[in-house]
């Protein structure tokens, strides 16, 4: 049984938009799955269809075997929804956030309590449970979203961009918290931006663009599937001309840079060959972008 069961999803707004148009998605049990989309590429009305915000057109979900339509409140029960936007009362303890999420699932209270310990200590909080929630650090509010989404120890837990706005210290903390629910047995689906975050952690993903899923695949069977990557070479003198390298597409970015273009059945040993050959010297190298944004970027062009 999959954790999420997606066929010929649709929805059409009454302005006679199409923001989805016929969506076929599968995420198994036990995921970490990515969904990846440009701005106003449909992610916000799946994500809205499958948590029950937004009316779906046409098509069907099924969470955890349960049909959303027919058996609506026990599918909405295995959800867990982290938004975007910070959303709970930042008036109330970090406590009470928790606790309070627990009571609108129905849970009893002395179980209620030992879940939202549980939750707070998973990410880190409970020395903070006193705390009212407004004077958290941004990434503490984050983490306090996902405990309050856990409370109800939910099957699928779906996080909308839950590192948006944090350093790059917090969101990797962050990420080993996240690893470590998803160890526990929880299905994650991850919306984000960061696409080195969506390498990093998923193990599948979809790609949604135009309110279609136009690539959907184990994440290293789509990363196996570049042909070309894109390097920025520092160098040690200025250029007084562009080096041209057989096989290779080369561009000047600036006196001192070079963007490159490598096939990936050359690799670079010949590029530095062929560059040291005509006086230009490399002292250091860097990925123009990771991996999967570039294969993003050719995939959503």
């Amino acid at each position: 049984m999959n954790a999420l069961s997606i066929k010929q999803l649709k929805k059409t707004y009454n302005n006679g938009f199409e923001a989805l148009k016929g969506v076929d998605l599968e995420v198994k049990n036990g995921d970490f799955f990515a969904l990846l989309g440009p701005n106003g590429a449909g992610k916000s009305t799946l994500i809205g269809i499958i948590s029950s915000l937004v009316t779906k057109s046409s098509g069907k979900v099924t969470i955890c075997g349960h049909d959303l339509d027919k058996n609506t409140a026990q599918a909405k029960n295995c959800i867990g929804l982290v938004p975007q936007e910070v959303n709970f009362n930042q008036f109330e303890t970090v406590k009470n956030v928790v606790f309070y999420q627990a009571g609108f699932y129905g849970i009893p209270k002395q179980q209620a309590l030992q879940r939202t310990e549980h939750c707070l200590r998973q990410m880190d909080l409970w020395e903070k449970r006193n705390s009212i929630s407004r004077r958290l650090s941004g990434g503490m509010k984050r983490r306090l979203m996902i405990a309050r989404a856990m409370v109800h120890a939910p099957r699928l837990l779906i996080l909308d961009e839950p590192t948006a706005g944090v350093d790059i210290e917090i969101r990797r903390t962050m990420w080993q918290m996240m690893q470590e629910v998803n160890r526990q047995g929880t299905t994650i689906i991850l919306t984000t931006h960061y696409l080195e975050e969506a390498e990093s952690l998923c193990r599948n993903i979809a790609i949604i663009d135009d309110g279609r899923i136009i690539r959907a695949s184990a994440m290293d069977t789509l990363l196996s599937s570049i042909h070309t990557e894109h390097f920025l070479l520092d160098l040690a003198r200025p250029l007084t001309s562009v080096p041209l390298v057989d096989g290779y597409q080369i561009e000047q970015v600036s006196s001192r840079t070079l963007h490159v273009a490598v096939p990936k059945n050359q690799g670079l040993n010949q590029l530095f060959a062929g560059l040291s050959a005509q006086g230009v010297t490399v002292s250091s190298l860097k990925n123009k972008s990771n991996r999967l944004e570039q294969l993003f970027i050719d995939l959503v062009q």
